[in-house]
């Protein structure tokens, strides 16, 4: 029996197993087998697998109009824009489909303006193991090892400097410098988190300099943190703020927010075949309505409350290096590099498995629906126990 995947191209590791369907925590197999989902495409389905919600806005719109163009207005893209405006400290809203085109498109929207209002500077300051997306310019702003040597030569005009280090960041401004781009947490690089003091002090540095501050919340927004945006967690208001992921629950959607002053792209500066379209907007609005409402986010912090204490008690259970994040974006740290080896012990329990993800080899990261229940945060711990006793002993 082939293995499947043999007409993909090779982009990453798989196992065998393939999912035919999924709903709310779970996932099923085309055997059958039922897997209780803490990755949720990395953090994307904000409300769980094929929530109703998703379902009804989809067929609503579909039945309406699925693409009119960007060159036109439709509802939902409009009444999207103003509900994220409303929620935020933003004035100006541009849709697209992925996180890494709206970073790319902060990025641009930072040097329009830099160009116009700052001598034509450019450079933006990025973090060391940061992470933006996978299109050349967001590689080259990422700070993830090796990155620069896979497909060379890369885009210029990206500085790092190194998290919770002040002095780091001030020792890579140049007169060149025209934002600087941070995660609040850091996902890819291991629920690596800013310090809160150091972001109000970043804050006060760029404002001193003229300089933007970009906040990257493709990961964090929309209600992972237990906010609506990450970035009212630490007390500072960015000047450009860019969404995906849990925007959409699931459907390709993402946002570049910023204020009213940076509203300085020109018509064709920017723009894209599906930014905007009705059918994801409308999906985005619906997803955003749910989420942002209080008592949502309160149930998201009462959750995250109790994955975190689980995984303290595991961590002082199995003698490991503790536990971090922040709201249900949460990371476990592991005695040696078997992260690999407990994902596929978690995937294998039987009657029923655990999906986690390892973005470090010697670190879990759990990201599960925002809307995960207590019962099931329990039997995912308890599931995770179970593997973890397995690859440790």
């Amino acid at each position: 029996m082939t293995s499947p995947g043999q007409d993909l191209l090779t982009i990453t590791r798989r196992p065998d197993t393939v999912f035919a369907s999924g709903q709310g925590a779970w996932l099923t197999d085309e055997g059958g087998k039922r897997h209780l989902d803490l990755v949720q495409g990395w953090a994307v389905n904000s409300l769980g697998h094929s929530p109703a919600l998703i379902t009804e806005a989809l067929l609503r719109q579909s039945q309406r109009l699925l693409n009119p163009s960007p060159a036109y207005y439709n509802r939902p893209l409009l009444d999207l824009a103003a509900r994220l405006v409303g929620l935020s400290c933003f004035d100006r809203v541009f849709l697209a489909s992925s996180g890494a085109e709206a970073n790319e498109g902060a990025v641009k929207l930072a040097r329009r303006w830099g160009s116009r209002m700052r001598g034509g500077a450019h450079e933006v300051i990025g973090f060391e193991q940061g992470f933006h997306g996978r299109t050349l310019a967001m590689m080259s702003a990422s700070g993830k090892p090796g990155w620069s040597e896979i497909y060379p030569p890369m885009p210029t005009g990206f500085a790092k400097a190194r998290l919770n280090d002040l002095a780091s960041v001030e020792r890579a401004m140049s007169p060149r410098t025209v934002a600087v781009m941070i995660e609040f947490v850091q996902g890819e690089a291991g629920v690596v988190m800013a310090d809160p003091g150091f972001v109000r002090e970043l804050r006060a540095l760029t404002a001193e300099r003229g300089v933007l501050l970009i906040a990257d919340e493709v990961q964090t927004g929309i209600g992972r943190c237990g906010a609506a945006f990450a970035y009212e967690l630490f007390g500072i208001e960015p000047d450009i703020m860019t969404l995906a992921k849990g925007l959409g629950g699931g459907v390709p959607l993402a946002a570049l927010l910023c204020k009213e002053a940076l509203n300085c792209f020109q018509p064709g500066d920017q723009g894209g075949t599906f930014c905007g379209n009705p059918l994801m907007a409308a999906v985005g609005l619906a997803v955003v309505d749910e989420i942002c409402r209080a008592d949502f986010l309160a149930g998201v912090r009462e959750r995250a409350a109790q994955l975190s204490a689980g995984l303290r008690a595991i961590s002082r259970d199995h003698a490991l290096q503790g536990e971090r994040g922040l709201g249900l974006l949460r990371a476990l740290v592991l005695p040696a590099d078997c992260a690999d080896q407990v994902v596929a012990a978690a995937q294998a329990l039987a009657p029923v498995g655990l999906l986690l993800n390892a973005p470090r080899p010697n670190l879990l990261r759990l990201m599960p629906a925002l809307n995960i229940s207590a019962a099931e945060v329990d039997e995912g711990l308890a599931l995770l126990r179970r593997a973890l006793a397995e690859v440790l002993g």
